[in-house]
């Protein structure tokens, strides 16, 4: 599990990553709790939804 300061960090380049960044974020990082992906999800743009779950299949 991801330490809170490690969270932050990964949460923190989410945050500032262009769209392609995001998803490999999402989608390569390990040792995250639901609650901790539920959070970078709250950053995520809805409108591109479908590309991350295309990325996730």
């Amino acid at each position: 599990m991801a330490t809170p300061t490690e969270f932050e960090s990964i949460k923190q380049r989410f945050i500032d990553g262009d769209l392609n960044e995001k998803i490999k974020i999402y989608t390569t990082t390990t040792g995250l709790t639901v609650e901790q992906f539920k959070e970078l999800l709250k950053h995520f743009p809805l409108q591109h939804l479908e590309k991350l779950e295309k990325a996730m299949a």
